[in-house]
C-alpha cells in the first residue's frame, strides 16, 4: 500500500487488521513494531487499535498505553476503559479499580464489572469483590444484571471467604434467571466449589452428579472438597474414578489429591501419588506439591524423611514448604527440626508472623521459655503483631462476628453467660481440665498440658451465640486461624452435652464436631 496516497481511515483499519492478527498469534514484538510503523506514517489510531495492543502489552506498557487514551480523547469510551480495567487487573486490582472508578455510572456495562470484579477475585480480594457485587445489584448498577461471568467470580469470593448467604443468593438466582445454567461447566464448577469449601459436601455432590458433562475442574473440586472435610478415602476414589473415566489429571488435581491424603493421615496413598506423578501421568512436581508431601510426612512424625524430601527438591524450598515443616515440628515438639525450618523461613518470609507463633509455639510446648522471649524479641524488632483470631457465624442474612473476648455484639450478656455455663458443665465432665492438642497457646491460650477451661476464644463466642439462636440446625463457623487445642477439645465436649453439631472451617480444613467427637479424628 502506498502510504502517501492511501486514505488514513483505509490505512488505519490496514494497520488495526494486522496489528490484531499479530496479537492473535500471540506475537507482541510485532503488535508494537507495526504500531510505532503506524505512528510514524501519521496514520491514525482509535479505540479498536488500543483495545487490540492492551491485551498483548507487557504490563511495563500499560500505562503508556493509558496515557495515549487520555491524551487522544478516548478515555470516556467504555470499550478503551474496558480494555485498560482489564489490562492493570493482570498485576492487581488497585489500578483496575482507579479506571472502573473514574467511568460514569452511564459508562459501566456488564463487561466493565466483570472485569472490575475478576480484578479483585483474581487477586485475593473477596471481600472487596462482594462489596462491588453488592454496588452493581444496587443504584450503582444502573440496571446491569449480572451474567455467567459475573456470578463466576462472586462463587470464587463466597468460597474463599465463606460467605454462605451471598453464595446460595447467587444460586437462588441462577435458579430463577438462567434456567440452562448447568449446561454452563463453568458456572456449574463455581458453584460445586462454593458448597464444597462452605460446608455442604452433599449438595456439591449432588450437583456434580447432575452435571450432563465433567471437566478436570468439576472433579478437583470434588475431590478438594472432601479433602478439606478429613474424608480422604473418598477423595482417593473419586480420582480413581476420574482416571478410569479418561481424564487425565493436571498439577491442581494431584495438589488437591495430596492435601487430601495429608488431612486423612493417608501416609502410603500420598507416597504412592507422589511417585505416579512423573511415571504415571508425565507431571512435573511443583513447590506446591513438594508442600503437600512435607505436610504429610510431617504430620505422621516422619521429620527426617521430609528433611531428606527438602533436601533432594530440585528447586530451591520456598516459605511454604518450611512453613509445613515447621507446622509439623510443632505437633510433634521437636525443637531441633523446627529451629532449622524457622531459619530458613524467616528468611524467606520475614513479614509472615504466622511463622513466629508457631515457633513461639514449639518454645512453649517445650517449656523452653527463652525461646519464646526471644521470638517475641524479634517480633517486636520487626515490628510485627499477631493476628487476631475471629470467627463468624451468618444467621438470618447477617454477618455477626466475634473476636476473642470481645463484648462488642448486642447480645453479649447471653453469649458469655452460655459459655461460662458451658465451661462448667465440661469442667464437671473433665475433671476441670482438658487436653490442649499439642501445647497450642493460640489466642493468649497458656499452654499448660492440662489447664483450667479459661478465656473467651471467638469460635466459643461464635458457637455460643449459634447456640442461642437456632434450634436443632448444624452451626457453621468460619475462623481466619486455625483452631486451637483448647476451643477443639471443648466444642467436643459441647456437642454431646448439648447434642448440637458444629461445623468450623479454620485456616486448613473442616472439623465437624458431632457427639463428642470431630471428624478429624484428632488427627490435625
Amino acid at each position: 500500500m502506498p502510504l502517501a496516497s492511501t486514505p488514513p481511515t483505509t490505512l488505519r483499519t490496514a494497520f488495526n487488521s494486522l496489528i490484531s492478527g499479530c496479537a492473535l498469534h500471540a506475537l507482541p514484538a510485532a503488535c508494537f513494531a507495526l504500531f510505532r510503523r503506524m505512528r510514524a506514517a501519521s496514520a491514525p489510531f482509535d479505540a479498536v487499535t488500543l483495545m487490540t495492543l492492551l491485551p498483548a502489552a507487557p504490563q511495563s506498557v500499560v500505562p503508556q498505553l493509558h496515557a495515549l487514551v487520555g491524551k487522544a480523547g478516548l478515555a470516556a469510551q467504555t470499550n478503551a476503559a474496558n480494555c485498560l480495567i482489564s489490562a492493570y487487573a493482570r498485576r492487581g486490582a488497585g489500578l483496575a479499580r482507579q479506571v472502573f472508578d473514574e467511568m460514569p455510572l452511564t459508562s459501566r456495562d456488564i463487561v466493565s464489572w466483570n472485569a472490575v470484579l475478576s480484578a479483585h477475585a483474581q487477586n485475593g480480594l473477596a471481600v472487596d469483590a462482594l462489596d462491588l457485587y453488592s454496588r452493581m445489584r444496587g443504584h450503582d448498577g444502573g440496571g446491569v444484571e449480572p451474567d455467567a461471568v459475573t456470578l463466576v467470580s462472586v462463587l470464587s469470593s463466597c468460597a474463599h471467604l465463606g460467605a454462605r448467604g451471598v453464595g446460595l443468593g447467587v444460586e437462588r438466582y441462577m435458579q430463577e434467571r438462567l434456567p440452562g445454567f448447568r449446561a454452563n461447566m463453568q458456572l456449574c464448577n463455581s458453584l460445586i466449589n462454593f458448597h464444597a469449601r462452605c460446608g455442604n459436601l452433599p449438595q456439591a455432590q449432588r450437583l456434580f452428579n447432575e452435571m450432563p458433562r465433567k471437566s478436570i475442574v468439576s472433579w478437583t473440586a470434588l475431590i478438594t472438597g472432601y479433602g478439606m472435610h478429613g474424608h480422604g478415602d473418598v477423595a482417593v476414589n473419586l480420582f480413581q474414578a476420574m482416571v478410569s473415566e479418561g481424564i487425565r489429571p493436571d498439577n491442581v488435581a494431584m495438589v488437591g489429591l495430596l492435601s487430601a491424603c495429608s488431612h486423612a493421615g493417608m501416609y502410603e496413598e500420598g507416597r504412592k501419588y507422589f511417585s505416579a506423578m512423573e511415571s504415571t501421568y508425565q507431571l512435573r512436581p511443583t513447590l506446591e506439591h513438594y508442600t503437600c508431601m512435607v505436610d504429610l510426612l510431617g504430620r505422621a512424625g516422619r521429620l527426617k524423611e521430609a528433611q531428606e524430601l527438602i533436601s533432594s527438591m530440585p528447586m530451591p524450598a520456598d516459605g511454604a514448604v518450611w512453613g509445613a515443616l515447621l507446622g509439623a515440628c510443632k505437633i510433634h515438639k521437636n525443637v531441633e527440626i523446627g529451629e532449622e525450618a524457622f531459619e530458613h523461613v524467616i528468611k524467606l518470609e520475614p513479614s509472615n508472623v504466622g511463622y513466629y507463633v508457631l515457633m513461639a509455639n514449639i518454645y512453649t510446648g517445650t517449656g523452653q521459655l527463652e525461646g519464646v522471649v526471644r521470638v517475641r524479641a524479634m517480633m517486636r524488632e520487626r515490628g510485627l503483631k499477631k493476628e487476631p483470631g475471629c470467627s463468624y457465624v451468618e444467621h438470618k442474612g447477617r454477618v455477626h462476628l466475634f473476636m476473642a473476648d470481645d463484648h462488642s455484639h448486642p447480645q453479649a450478656k447471653r453469649i458469655y453467660e452460655l459459655v461460662i455455663k458451658l465451661e462448667q458443665m465440661v469442667t464437671e465432665k473433665t475433671d476441670g481440665t482438658v487436653e490442649t492438642g499439642q501445647g497450642r497457646v493460640d489466642e493468649g491460650y497458656s499452654g499448660k498440658m492440662a489447664a483450667p477451661l479459661i478465656g473467651f476464644h471467638s469460635e466459643k463466642l461464635a458457637v455460643a451465640f449459634g447456640m442461642l439462636n437456632t434450634d436443632d440446625s448444624e452451626i457453621v463457623v468460619i475462623k481466619n486461624l486455625r483452631v486451637c487445642g483448647d476451643c477443639h477439645s471443648f466444642l467436643k465436649a459441647v456437642s454431646a452435652i448439648a447434642n448440637r453439631a458444629f461445623l468450623v472451617r479454620d485456616a486448613s480444613r473442616f472439623h465437624r464436631f458431632e457427639g463428642g467427637a470431630c471428624s478429624c479424628k484428632d488427627y490435625w
